[in-house]
């Protein structure tokens, strides 16, 4: 509960007692591998805080493969705006790939305290666009250069993921086969130079 009040204690834009009334309607939940928050067209209905763990936004590709699509880490925010603004079903579902636990709270909760809480629609939006734009500084590497530029690039930036995730997670993410994400790994285990 401590990290979930710290986030949206972020900017200082919500007072301690706004935070308290706030917290109070986030139900925790522990979660285990493989275990989904949100079904692939199921309507959004909860905002998810993630305070251990990792989770991962996927999708279905034309083949009708399984693709990951986004990892959200510790400390996080995410809920698929999309789906319910719109109130369609989502395209993407989240799935934990790690144990954890996370903090949810209902959109219809949340909208009660947007109205009783004046800044709360201003911390939304600062969340929502760092989380947007964590998202996309996330995804940008996914278009440049090569399987073992991209890893590294993963491993990098975001050392949990690597840590924690799945092999077969990483390599849809990361928009390669397991086996060459496999042959990168022990390139990398064994100090040896891969080709590209």
């Amino acid at each position: 509960m401590e990290m979930l009040k710290s986030a949206l204690a972020f900017g200082g834009i919500l007072a301690d007692e706004d935070i308290q009334v706030l917290t109070a309607d986030f139900k925790h939940r522990k979660v285990k591998a493989g275990e989904y928050l949100q079904e692939l067209h199921e309507v959004a209905t909860e905002i998810i805080f993630v305070n251990s763990g990792v989770l991962r936004l996927l999708g279905i590709d034309g083949n009708g493969d399984d693709v990951t699509k986004h990892f959200i880490r510790p400390n996080q925010f995410f809920a698929n705006l999309e789906s319910y603004y719109t109130k369609q079903p989502a395209s993407e579902a989240i799935q934990a790939v790690v144990d954890g636990d996370v903090f949810t709270i209902a959109f219809s909760a949340f909208e009660k305290h947007l109205k009783l809480i004046p800044n709360l629609y201003i911390q939304f939006k600062t969340i929502s666009e760092s989380t947007l734009l964590q998202k996309i500084k996330d995804n940008d590497f996914l278009n440049f250069g090569d399987a073992k530029t991209k890893y590294f690039e993963l491993l990098r930036r975001y050392p949990i993921i690597v840590q924690q995730v799945p092999q077969h997670y990483i390599a849809s993410y990361l928009k390669i086969t397991p086996q060459s994400l496999s042959r990168i790994r022990k390139s990398l285990n064994s100090g040896t130079t891969l080709d590209s």
